[in-house]
């Protein structure tokens, strides 16, 4: 009994090394069936380059280059609050992810266009660039937003004749609405079905104090976005590096005001050259 309880004590310190030194990440996905994947959140991980993956990608003028699967891992989130006193100024505060496994934005491409000052920009086009999240604020509050990067146009701060290290894009996407037009409130109001007003209020119907709640919108906001390389390698064009992105949160189709998230994460994606 004693040499069964040493040998139990030797596999599972061998088991907790494993496992402490893997890194799900960096195992390659199509090598993975479903059931390997279901439920471990690999599926909403970016794959990852070793830290000591240094070089540059040559742009030359005349040429198209694509940036494919590219993918967008949040790691933190923060909502700007407005302070009890005014004379205070509105910090960000950290919130907690309520979204499981379905925070991740991937497969999405675009194209990298040199520009006339020597500067480049990269356009978003499409791939999986929105995915709806909660945050929980340390009050207890919960805040829904859009995380998302369409139509994402990001150009260079100087110019540049090809993506280092040093390589930074920075720029606006759009923002579409959280909610959908026939998305019904729990008064049973929509844009495009449902009351018009609260069915309770019907004298109220047009008082200002419940229009915002009553007349619905469907508008795009803009949001702002920088990427920042830190990690290339030349050899198969994958770049890798981080991301901070600023953008409105849900408005319940215009009932509430929207407040202002920052999300920070990284990203991964691969250069190619269309010639």
């Amino acid at each position: 009994m004693r040499y069964r309880t040493i040998i139990a004590s030797l596999l599972a310190l061998c088991l907790g090394v494993l496992t402490a030194c893997s890194n799900s990440s960096k195992v390659s996905r199509n090598e993975l069936t479903y059931d390997d994947i279901v439920n471990t959140g690999i599926a909403n991980t970016c794959l990852e380059l070793p830290n000591s993956s240094r070089g540059s990608i040559a742009i030359e003028s005349g040429k198209n280059y694509t940036i494919r699967d590219l993918c967008l891992e949040p790691r933190e989130y923060f909502v700007r609050e407005e302070p009890v006193n005014k004379r205070q100024k509105a910090e960000y505060i950290q919130g907690k992810l309520l979204t499981r496994y379905t925070s991740s934005l991937d497969q999405i491409q675009g194209k990298i266009d040199p520009n006339s000052d020597g500067t480049l920009t990269f356009t978003e086009i499409d791939g999986l660039d929105f995915q709806p999240a909660t945050v929980l604020l340390p009050g207890g509050k919960e805040v829904p937003f859009l995380f998302t990067m369409k139509q994402f146009v990001g150009t260079t701060l100087g110019s540049a004749n090809s993506i280092n290290t040093s390589t930074d894009f920075e720029g606006e996407f759009n923002v579409p609405s959280y909610r959908g037009q026939v998305f019904l409130d729990p008064k049973g109001r929509s844009l495009a079905s449902g009351y018009d007003n609260a069915v309770a209020l019907p004298g109220l119907a047009d008082d200002s104090r419940f229009s915002n709640a009553n007349v619905k919108e469907f508008v795009s906001r803009k949001g702002k976005m920088s990427l920042n390389v830190t990690k290339i390698d030349g050899e198969t064009g994958e770049i890798a590096g981080v991301f901070e992105s600023e953008q409105p949160s849900a408005t319940d189709l215009g009932a509430e005001e929207p407040e202002e998230v920052k999300v920070r994460g990284i990203f991964y994606g691969r250069i190619e050259s269309n010639v």
